[in-house]
This record gives C-alpha cells, sequence and structure tokens, in this order.
C-alpha cells in the first residue's frame, strides 16, 4: 500500500460503513457486521461515525459511496464482491471513481485452487472475482474466493478541499469477512490511522436491577469523573443492563477504572461479568472453580436454561442433568412432586417450583439445583395467575428459596428473561456465599 500516511485528528476523523445487500432490506438476513465491525473498530480507538445499510442496485451502491467519501476518511463496505449477477459493489465503485477493472492472475489462481482442492470444477462466473480496480491492493481470502479490495483515494474528488481517502471493500460472509479484518485491514488502519490517543471502552453487565434503579445508583458518583471526560452509557436487555465507560487521552485507563470501582461498589451481587461474557459463562466458570454442581429442573422455559448452559464449554463439568418437565405426571414421575401439592396450589406454584427443585438436586446428587414453572403465554392465565406469572426455586446445601416474577410478553422473551431471572437468583446464592 503505497501513498504518503494520512494521520486525520481524533476527534475529526470520519469512518462511515456501508452494508449492501438486498436481503438486509427485506430482513431476511440479520445484519451483525455493523456491530462486529464497529466493536472491532472502537476497540482500536476509531469510532465509526455512520453506518448504512443499501440494497443490491447501482444507485444506491454508488450514491451511498459518493456521500461517505465526501465527508470520511475511511469507508468500508459490505458485501457485494461475489459472483452472481447482484455482486456489484467492485465494478460500481470502480467506476464512480473512474478506475478500470484488470484480472488480477494471483487471484485467478487463488479461485481455481480453491475449487482444485475441493474437487469441483469451476464455474466461469467466479472468474469476476479476480478483476481488480486499478491502483486497488488486494487483501487475500483464504476462506472464500472474493477478495477483499482496498484503495487509497488521492486526491478525494467527493470531499471539500480534496485530500486523501481510504475505501475498504470485504466480502459479505462473516466467515470471510472477519478474517480478512484480523489479517488485513489492522494492520492497515494501524499504519495509516494511528489512533493519537489512549482510547479506552469497557463494559460491566449487571443482572436483577432495573435500568432506571441502577443508573440512579451510580449517578452521583459518576458525576466527577464525567467532569473529566468520562463517558456513560446504558443498555438494557431482557433481563440485564449493560453499562459502558468510553475515556481517550493519557488518563484514559484511570479514568475508567474508578468507575468500574465505583460499579463493583454499588451494584454488588448485581454485577456478573465483564464485555461480551453471557450470564451463564459467568456461572459454568464460578461453579467449576469450586467444583460445585447443577440440576435443572424446566417446565415452561422448555430446556431452554439447560441449552444456555450447555452453549459454554466445558459445561459437563457443571450440569449433570436436566429436567424438562412439561406435564404434571412427569413432574411427579421424574422429580417427585406429590399429587396433593399439585392438587391443592397448581403446577405454577411456588409448593411446585420448590419440589421440582428439591427433586432435581436429591435425583441428580449436585449441589445446586434450579426450577421453572410458569404461564408462557398467550393463552391459560387467570385473574390469580396472569400470562408471565412464573415462580423460581433454588434448592442448596442451606435450603430452598423461591421467587414469584411477572414477565408478560411474547413467548419467546418470556422465555429468555425467565431463564436469566433463574440464573442470577444463583448467582446472588453463590455471591453470598463465597468459598
Amino acid at each position: 500500500m503505497t501513498g504518503e500516511a494520512a494521520t486525520p485528528n481524533q476527534a475529526t476523523m470520519q469512518i462511515e460503513l456501508i452494508n449492501t445487500g438486498s436481503e438486509l432490506m427485506l430482513g431476511r438476513v440479520l445484519n451483525t457486521h455493523q456491530q462486529w465491525l464497529c466493536r472491532k473498530l472502537a476497540d482500536r480507538g476509531h469510532v465509526v461515525s455512520r453506518q448504512i445499510a443499501v440494497p443490491d442496485s447501482g444507485p444506491e451502491i454508488q450514491e451511498a459511496v459518493r456521500d461517505s467519501l465526501s465527508r470520511s476518511d475511511l469507508v468500508i463496505t459490505t458485501g457485494g464482491l461475489g459472483p452472481t449477477s447482484d455482486d456489484l459493489t467492485r465494478t460500481l465503485i470502480a467506476q464512480l471513481l473512474g478506475k478500470s477493472l484488470r484480472e488480477d492472475p494471483a487471484v485467478l489462481q487463488h479461485i481455481q485452487a480453491y475449487f482444485e482442492s475441493r474437487r469441483r470444477p469451476m464455474p466461469e462466473s467466479t472468474r469476476v472475482q479476480a478483476q481488480v480496480p486499478q491502483g486497488a491492493v488486494v487483501l487475500p481470502n483464504p476462506n472464500g474466493t472474493a477478495p477483499g479490495l482496498a484503495m487509497e483515494i488521492r486526491p478525494n474528488p467527493f470531499r471539500p478541499g480534496g485530500g486523501a481517502s481510504w475505501v475498504v471493500m470485504l466480502p459479505g460472509p462473516p466467515r470471510e469477512l472477519r478474517p480478512m479484518f484480523e489479517a488485513s485491514v489492522a494492520p492497515l488502519l494501524e499504519r495509516v490511522f494511528p489512533a493519537p490517543k489512549r482510547f479506552v471502552c469497557r463494559t460491566l453487565r449487571s443482572s436483577g436491577i432495573g435500568e432506571s434503579v441502577l443508573e440512579e445508583r451510580l449517578a452521583a458518583g459518576l458525576q466527577p469523573l464525567l467532569a473529566q471526560g468520562l463517558e456513560v452509557g446504558y443498555c438494557a436487555r431482557p433481563g440485564q443492563v449493560d453499562v459502558r465507560f468510553v475515556a481517550r487521552g493519557d488518563a484514559a485507563e484511570e479514568l475508567v477504572r474508578q468507575a468500574c470501582v465505583l460499579v463493583r461498589q454499588r451494584l454488588g451481587e448485581h454485577l456478573y461479568a465483564e464485555e461480551d461474557e453471557e450470564m451463564e459463562f459467568a456461572l459454568v466458570r464460578e461453579l467449576t472453580r469450586r467444583k460445585e454442581t447443577l440440576a435443572l429442573a424446566e417446565s415452561c422455559t422448555g430446556g431452554l436454561l439447560a441449552h444456555r448452559v450447555t452453549n459454554v464449554p466445558g459445561a459437563s463439568a457443571v450440569l449433570m442433568a436436566g429436567f424438562v418437565t412439561y406435564s404434571n405426571a412427569a413432574k411427579q414421575t421424574l422429580l417427585g412432586v406429590r399429587s396433593d401439592t399439585l392438587a391443592h396450589h397448581g403446577a405454577v406454584s411456588e409448593e411446585v417450583a420448590r419440589e421440582m427443585a428439591e427433586g432435581a438436586r436429591e435425583r441428580a446428587g449436585t449441589t445446586y439445583a434450579l426450577a421453572i414453572t410458569g404461564i408462557a403465554g398467550p393463552t391459560g392465565g387467570s385473574a390469580e395467575k396472569p400470562v408471565g406469572t412464573v415462580h423460581l426455586a433454588l434448592s442448596t446445601p442451606r435450603g430452598t428459596s423461591a421467587v414469584l416474577r411477572l414477565n408478560p410478553f411474547d413467548r419467546e422473551t418470556f422465555k429468555m428473561v425467565t431463564t436469566q431471572q433463574a440464573m442470577e437468583m444463583l448467582w446472588r446464592e453463590l455471591s453470598r456465599h463465597g468459598s
């Protein structure tokens, strides 16, 4: 990559992300690129100024790129580099910039080798992926056939005053885009756009406390740090609230450290993890450290709690058994819930939840057992037990406890929130009885 390195001031540096794909506009595919790329860029001190998605059509793609280049130091596009008729990004950007396309022999050889290694004939249409705009640098793609491309636009005809900008084109499939970013784009950023200021971003995760209450607990204590340049943000999700701190400059690390100390002091057992760690990962890690075990008894969540726990590598050291007892008969047969308890209190009751937890712990021989029974809806509720009613129970060597929650959401959200509440119940128990 030739040319004089551009080193814009961090305060004025502009980065824009353009995700192309009609499937994004139709809602057929979830756009994970914007979250992943924004996070990777922010971790390097480069915060994205703007990101948009556009369909696979010439006018929209060219207009989006032209608009972004009119104010940005770096424009990243995703998608549209493949071999099909709707993969237009490469050609359209070359046309916009007045660059001719040429077939790159090394790229063509890679495409041919890709198909040969899989003992498949190479479709002639894939040859178009070897077309490289004049002056572009090829970003290798060991996980696919479409290479990425990086181009320095100097001078930039769309930007007032000219100057220089970069355009980076990345393939659409995440399994190709992500390794390419790490291997090729990150080194480019370090050379061309070095972050002039120290940048620190840290997220703390909490559960069992609402966003407004959480902010009230933290606001006054954070005020002196905010006055020194700390930035704070709150992100509420089903069953949890994330607190994000951002700081820049020489004092960034210390400002964020002080903020995290304050959060730990004021949130206590509500705080369970840092960064992207989910509650189930924190629980498996802590139970593994203690050499303690867990059993699960689920009714209305249908095994989602067991699914979340078993998503964690190493969960087999912790989870001994999971019972999905959707019917009353299964609650009796598998967990030993008494028929008179069901008759007098109903399946959705504290008494049944307690017996489910105790039965699971006894049968699996574990340190702890969590139980869930409730009404997911949208039907089945009553004035006494409305839709969303759920009883959670935790059986431990110190006894059994139970809580009542009301989660009046759609079934999927109900299940996610309820499993989060169950795990939070266990997390708070572990926090209170450290070992």
